[in-house]
C-alpha cells in the first residue's frame, strides 16, 4: 500500500504525540523553576532567620542593681600613722670628736639634760686667740684714751693745734670700736663653746642615737645623720586622710576612737585638732591631724593605727558591689542602663573600699540602674537586655 493511500487518522497520531511531549516539557520546566525558587527562598529565609537570631543573641543579658544606701553609714574607718607630738633631731654646732655620750635609745630625758660631750681642740684655740686679741684691743684702747686726754689738755691751752687734738680723739673712737669687735668675737666663741655640751631641748625619749665615742663630728651637718633624736611621746599626733565628701562631717574637736595591732581589743581616745583645709588632687582627700593622749606610754611613734570616726546620722553614702566597677584606660567607671536599654558608662570615685562593697564618692545617683558584673567589651550606646529576677515562690 502506498503512502498516499494511508488513512487520515493514522496521519494525525504523530502530531498529538509531539504536543504531549511539549506539554510534559513545559510542566517539567515549571516544576524545576518552582523547586529552584523554593530552594532560593528557603535559603534566603534561613539566612535572614540566622542573622536575626545571631543579632538577638549578640545582645547580652545583664542584671541591674540600685546603689545601696544603708551600709556602714554612721562611722568612718580609716588607716593612720602615729607621730610624736614634738620631734627634734639633734645636730652638732661645733666640730671635733665625741668625748662621751650619756643616754641611749629608749632613755627618758628632761629638758637641758646632758646627752653627750664633744672635744673641740680647734675651738679651744680659737677662743684663746680671740681672748688674746681682746686683751690687745683693750690695751690699745686704754693707751688711746690716755693720749686723747693729754692732747685735749694741751689743746685747751693752745699748745697744740686743734687738728691734732681731733685726730687723737678719732683714734680713741677707732680703738673703742676694735675693742667691741674683739669682745663680740669672744662672746660668739663662748656661746659655741657651750655647744660642746649636747643637751635635750625638751622632755622626751631618745628614739635615735647615731654616734659613738671617738666619732668625728662636723658642725652644722644637717644633711647627715643627727647625733640623737628626741621625741615627746606624752602626746602623739595622728594624721588621717579623710575623703572629700566626708570632710564637712568631721569637724574640729570631733571625738575619734583608735586601735593598734599590738593591743587588740583596746580602744584609745583622740580628738581632731587641725585640718589642712585643702584637698589633695592625687587622692581626693583632706589631711586632718588628731591629738592622742599617751601618758601611759603604750603607743609608739611611727606605729600603724585604725581610726573610727562617728559621723552624723544624716550622712548618706551610695555603695555598689566591687564587681560592678570597671577598671580601664579611662579610669574607674561603672556601667549603667538608660531608659532606652542602652549602656552608659559613668566615671566614679571611691570614698571607701569595704571589701565586697565599695562606697562611691562621686559619679552616680541613687536612681541609676547599675550593671552588676558587667561583661567585657561594653561601650557607650551598646544595647543590653535586662534580666528581671524571678520572685521567690510562695511557701506552701
Amino acid at each position: 500500500m502506498s503512502p498516499e493511500s494511508a488513512s487520515p487518522a493514522s496521519a494525525g497520531r504523530p502530531k498529538r504525540s509531539r504536543r504531549g511531549l511539549a506539554l510534559v516539557g513545559i510542566v517539567g520546566c515549571v516544576v524545576v523553576v518552582f523547586v529552584v525558587a523554593n530552594g532560593i527562598w528557603t535559603r534566603s529565609s534561613s539566612e535572614a532567620h540566622l542573622k536575626q537570631t545571631t543579632e538577638a543573641n549578640a545582645v547580652p543579658f545583664v542584671a541591674v542593681i540600685k546603689p545601696g544606701t544603708g551600709s556602714n553609714l554612721s562611722a568612718l574607718d580609716l588607716p593612720a600613722r602615729l607621730e610624736a607630738y614634738a620631734r627634734a633631731p639633734i645636730y652638732a654646732r661645733v666640730s671635733g670628736f665625741l668625748k662621751a655620750w650619756y643616754v641611749d635609745i629608749g632613755a627618758p630625758v628632761k629638758a637641758g639634760q646632758l646627752l653627750a660631750e664633744i672635744e673641740a681642740p680647734d675651738l679651744d684655740q680659737q677662743l684663746l686667740q680671740a681672748k688674746a686679741a681682746l686683751a690687745s684691743a683693750q690695751a690699745a684702747e686704754t693707751l688711746a684714751q690716755v693720749t686723747a686726754q693729754r692732747w685735749q689738755t694741751m689743746g685747751s691751752s693752745n699748745a697744740v693745734s686743734r687738728q691734732t687734738v681731733d685726730e687723737k680723739a678719732g683714734d680713741l673712737t677707732v680703738k673703742q670700736s676694735l675693742t667691741r669687735a674683739a669682745q663680740a668675737a669672744v662672746d660668739r666663741l663662748i656661746v659655741l663653746y657651750d655647744f660642746k655640751r649636747v643637751t635635750a631641748p625638751f622632755d622626751g625619749i631618745v628614739t635615735v642615737r647615731n654616734t659613738d665615742v671617738g666619732a668625728l663630728i662636723n658642725a652644722d651637718s644637717s644633711a647627715g645623720l643627727a647625733l640623737f633624736v628626741i621625741s615627746d611621746t606624752q602626746k602623739l599626733r595622728l594624721n588621717v586622710s579623710v575623703p572629700q565628701n566626708y570632710v564637712p562631717a568631721v569637724k574640729i574637736n570631733t571625738k575619734v576612737q583608735i586601735t593598734v595591732p599590738e593591743y587588740p581589743g583596746k580602744v584609745y581616745n583622740a580628738v581632731v585638732e587641725a585640718s589642712s583645709r585643702s584637698v589633695d588632687p592625687a587622692s581626693g582627700t583632706t589631711r586632718m591631724q588628731l591629738l592622742v593622749d599617751n601618758a601611759a606610754g603604750e603607743l609608739m611613734p611611727g606605729a600603724f593605727a585604725n581610726t573610727h570616726i562617728e559621723l552624723p546620722s544624716n550622712m548618706q553614702a551610695l555603695s555598689v558591689p566591687s564587681g560592678a566597677l570597671i577598671f580601664g584606660q579611662k579610669g574607674l567607671r561603672v556601667a549603667t542602663v538608660d531608659a532606652n536599654g542602652k549602656v552608659l558608662l559613668k566615671p566614679v570615685t571611691i570614698a571607701r573600699d569595704l571589701g565586697q562593697l565599695v562606697e562611691i564618692g562621686t559619679g552616680i545617683t541613687a536612681d541609676d540602674r547599675i550593671i552588676d558584673s558587667p561583661p567585657d567589651g561594653l561601650s557607650d550606646g551598646d544595647p543590653v537586655r535586662v534580666v528581671t529576677p524571678k520572685a521567690p515562690a510562695p511557701k506552701g
